[in-house]
């Protein structure tokens, strides 16, 4: 299967954040029924109003964390508002393994509909097993630029057909303790931070022991908190099979560990800590993260468990040379399971959700959408909460994203092998040299069968 891989997208508009605000709704799980919603929602624009006698329907959504998840149950409001005709029922697969088990249900010959498309491996793996409905078709008939959702959709091609779009997009930023900085006395991030300068501050901004200890940075178990930063300057991927440019990012990463500038990566792994806790707690001046944890950081200042409640965000560090505001991104999909009874409605809901009203309401729960509308863009200051700060605003501008996994036949077997290697050299059962080889050789297998 021959692939269309792009390396980067670029973002020119200025993102929308706010708060994510809870759902109420029945958390289900894969073997639960799922549970319908039927609410009217005032205020949304729908894509177009049913006809009060069209034959009913009923369309199953495949989704994960509905109760964590804010923009859920408005768009499935707004939608039915306009459609009365239309039931939408979501089911619940959970976050854990959800690509895993949305695609052993519909193996299974599972009646979903709408699925919701979490990852680049899932979706590669979904489009192999003829799972996904086409969709090039359906976006010329109903006049729907691809342009529109800033050069993700063309990223996500296979053989010249399209399998899904976007309606979320998230990318990665620094969050800062600005009581911390005020107390050491030390200046504010920047949005123009090289990775040496980055380095220098979080060394500056480390100190104490024990309980009363602050960390300079944090980066979470993730791979993609350490390794990405290696593709920033648009020379590599993580799927080509050869990882020795990775080597300065560990090495650099490593020596923070060492020096207790960050928190031990075994501890955190062994610990299950989560990374919205350490910067809750103050206990983390700086944090590389995506710019959903806004929202939630937002939401947990009100409800009184974020202790961090003078914080702000600035762009992603960057190689010298690059352009600030390059940094990394994730897109979260919807498709139309390819033997869906209820296709065409299906694909209606789908219109909606990845096109501009369905972007109204996303943004409206404090979620960035895949498009950025002027609408969007104007509600980027207006949610509370939301830092006030110039620098906090000009984050949110971004030049160059490149996708944490670009799109691959084999991306979902390169992501485990990845996976692997890196936890291998992060908790020093092997060594930085051992790890890149173990990469390099394995996914160089893979590649060539």
């Amino acid at each position: 299967m021959n692939y269309k891989r792009l390396y980067g997208m670029t973002f020119t508009a200025v993102l929308s954040v706010g708060l994510l605000a809870g759902c109420s709704g029945n958390n289900n799980n894969a073997q639960n029924n799922a549970a319908a919603t039927n609410a009217p929602a005032a205020g949304t624009n729908a894509s177009a109003s049913s006809e009060p006698d069209q034959e009913p329907v009923t369309l199953k959504w495949a989704l994960w964390d509905w109760e964590a998840t804010a923009y859920y149950k408005p768009l499935i409001e707004a939608y039915q508002k306009e459609h009365p005709n239309v039931t939408i029922e979501y089911v619940d697969l959970g976050s854990t393994d959800y690509m895993t088990m949305l695609s052993t249900q519909l193996s299974g010959g599972a009646d979903l509909d709408i699925l919701t498309i979490k990852d680049i491996p899932g979706y590669s793996n979904l489009v192999k097993q003829n799972h996904l409905e086409p969709l090039k078709g359906f976006m010329d008939t109903n006049s729907i630029d691809p342009a529109l959702y800033g050069g993700t959709v063309e990223q996500i091609e296979v053989n010249d057909e399209v399998y899904a779009l976007p309606f979320r997009s998230d990318f990665w930023i620094v969050y800062y303790n600005k009581d911390l900085f005020d107390k050491a006395g030390v200046e504010y991030p920047s949005n123009d931070m090289t990775f040496e300068q980055y380095d220098e501050l979080a060394r500056k901004m480390t100190s104490g022991s024990g309980a009363e200890k602050v960390y300079g940075a944090h980066y979470h178990t993730w791979r993609s908190a350490v390794q990405l930063f290696g593709i920033l300057d648009g020379k590599n991927t993580v799927v080509d099979g050869s990882y020795d440019f990775l080597k300065p990012t560990y090495e650099r990463i490593l020596k923070e560990q060492e020096d207790g500038i960050v928190m031990d990566y075994a501890t955190l792994k062994t610990s299950s800590t989560h990374y919205s806790g350490v910067f809750y707690n103050n206990s983390v001046a700086m944090m590389n993260m995506g710019s959903w944890f806004i929202a939630t950081q937002i939401e947990k200042v009100k409800s009184g468990e974020s202790q961090a409640t003078n914080w702000g965000i600035v762009k992603y560090p960057h190689p010298d040379g690059v352009e600030a505001g390059t940094t990394l991104g994730t897109i979260t999909s919807l498709a139309v399971n390819q033997k869906s009874e209820h296709k065409e409605a299906a694909l209606d809901f789908m219109k909606f959700v990845t096109g501009e009203d369905g972007a109204s309401v996303i943004a409206s729960t404090g979620t960035i959408p895949a498009i950025k509308n002027d609408e969007v863009i104007s509600s980027i200051t207006s949610i509370e909460g939301f830092p006030a700060d110039e620098n906090s605003k000009a984050a949110l501008t971004t030049v160059q994203t490149y996708l944490e996994m670009p799109m691959h036949e084999k991306s979902a077997d390169i992501e485990v092998i990845l996976n692997e290697a890196h936890d291998n050299i992060m908790t020093k059962n092997a060594t930085i040299d051992e790890g890149l080889k173990d990469m390099n050789t394995r996914v160089q297998a893979l590649l060539n069968n």
